[in-house]
């Protein structure tokens, strides 16, 4: 298994909108993608937020993960992503 591991910046008062993108738009997005085992979005703070999603492969996280730079809702900008093999789960 592999992690995809994102942070992003939330825009200034757009919490609620970008929870709500979040909650309609790209869980659903995600859940549906080959090889999604578990997804896991951390609570924001400062505008910050981080997530980390497990796939079955790398080749399907880094198909389903967005590219740092890339803005996945209208308020939302993902800074950062890394992908790192699953060595121990429980």
């Amino acid at each position: 298994m592999h992690a995809a591991l994102l942070s992003v910046t939330i825009a200034p008062g757009q919490e609620d909108a970008a929870r709500a993108a979040l909650h309609d738009q790209i869980v659903p997005r995600v859940k549906s993608a080959p090889g999604a085992v578990a997804g896991y979005w951390l609570e924001p703070r400062d505008g910050k937020g981080w997530s980390t999603v497990i796939f079955e492969t790398e080749e399907q996280a880094r198909q389903t993960a967005p590219p740092a730079g890339s803005k996945p809702s209208d308020f939302v900008t993902v800074d950062y992503v890394e992908f790192r093999e699953v060595v121990e789960s429980f």
